[in-house]
């Protein structure tokens, strides 16, 4: 019997930028991203890893800043355990390639052909690189074309998606069924996908994976009830395969926690003080505000003690998060004072003539401007981060 044991990840995207984080949140998000990769490596030294499987989306894009280059080939050599990284959509393998640069880093191997990777006798690695932004036929089909099913172990590395987002053809998905025919025949014994941020199985098999990335790249959604966006990333796969002839290999996959960040998107109904406090002992509640990003999404309509009290939180909480910020898009919030409210506005003058006028026209959004002016609600100068 041959068995193997490795770490499955992908879509570090070193390099990538956040426009909602300013420049100390997004010093920690990178840092973050190399210490996600630095304690994978700690993880396949502790569980006797044999080598770790990097599938696509390394780097964000090929033009990175010396630093960011420098400091992600840093984490890769310090890793101590062989490597293999596929190029994908964000960084493929063309002349401006950072890849050119980590082959010089002992046991790093790029994935940049389809030709088979020994790392010992019965243990290959076959790779489906991108040489372009963009993939035109099925590269993992093409990979596995020619091969023969073999008592050794081989894995299989793509990035790319096996459905697509709209009804269309698209000659560049990954065929799951022709896929999953090599896996029953022993051609391949496990393929690990990277593309998709969110840690899922693909198929019957339960030998297809995406990996996710190892740490939050975009919103958990909350939006109306629906759960959706990026659910479950900051994962790495462990990986065991063990085989004795092509088609009785057993696989198992256990998935472990490795990030930190967390971006959620909230969305809530906001039509009392109770139900505001509600919405603030949520933000509250999270644990590690310093690496978290939260958008909210509020409808309903609210007395000005309730806004104020929302107002005040809000301000309380935004330099404690990574970022804090209306997703302005789906806002859908409203000021209604009671009679009593306005009674004791202490308004008075020419200020008090214009809000009688306002009312009397109905003109809701210049009444609860001058009202929250004069209640002194900061939420009229607070927008400068409220994007969907």
């Amino acid at each position: 019997m041959t068995s193997t044991t490795f770490l499955h990840t992908s879509d570090f995207q070193w390099g990538m930028t956040r426009w909602f984080l300013d420049s100390d949140a997004q010093a920690n998000f990178d840092a973050a991203r190399l210490e996600a990769v630095r304690k994978i490596g700690e993880i396949a030294r502790e569980r006797g890893a044999d080598f770790i499987v990097m599938a696509g989306d390394i780097f964000d894009h090929n033009s990175l800043s010396p630093r960011t280059q420098g400091r992600a080939l840093e984490v890769l050599a310090g890793l101590g355990i062989p490597v293999l990284l596929l190029p994908g959509n964000h960084d493929p393998l063309t002349a401006d390639s950072p890849f050119y640069a980590a082959e010089d880093i002992e046991g790093v191997h790029i994935l940049r052909d389809e030709e088979p990777i020994a790392l010992r006798e019965g243990l290959e690695v076959v790779g489906a690189p991108l040489k372009s932004k963009q993939a035109h036929t099925d590269l993992v089909a093409q990979a596995l074309r020619g091969l023969e099913p073999t008592a050794g172990i081989r894995i299989a590395v793509g990035h790319g998606q096996v459905e697509g987002r709209s009804g269309e053809a698209d000659p560049a998905l990954i065929d799951l069924t022709k896929v999953e025919s090599a896996l029953d025949e022993g051609v391949i014994d496990y393929l690990a996908l990277g593309d998709t941020h969110s840690t899922m199985q693909v198929g019957g098999s339960g030998r297809v994976w995406f990996s996710g990335a190892p740490e939050t790249t975009d919103f958990h959604d909350y939006y109306l009830g629906k759960d959706g966006g990026e659910v479950d990333s900051g994962n790495v796969l462990c990986v065991t395969v063990e085989k004795t002839r092509p088609t009785d290999a057993q696989v198992s996959v256990e998935k472990i926690p490795v990030g930190r960040w967390l971006f959620e998107a909230l969305d809530a109904e906001v039509n009392s003080l109770e139900e505001v406090e509600d919405f603030l002992a949520t933000l509250e509640a999270y644990p590690d505000k310093e690496c978290t990003v939260v958008k909210y999404s509020l409808r309903g309509t609210l007395s000005l003690e309730a806004m104020r009290a929302l107002e005040v939180g809000l301000e309380r909480w935004e330099p404690i998060f990574a970022a804090l910020y209306e997703r302005s898009s789906k806002m859908d919030l409203h000021l209604a004072p009671s009679a009593e409210e306005i009674e004791h506005t202490n308004i008075t003058g020419f200020a008090a003539a214009a809000l009688r006028e306002l009312m009397e026209a109905d003109n809701t959004d210049a009444v609860n401007l001058l009202l929250r002016l004069n209640a002194g609600i900061p939420g009229a100068t607070r927008k400068e981060k409220s994007r969907a």
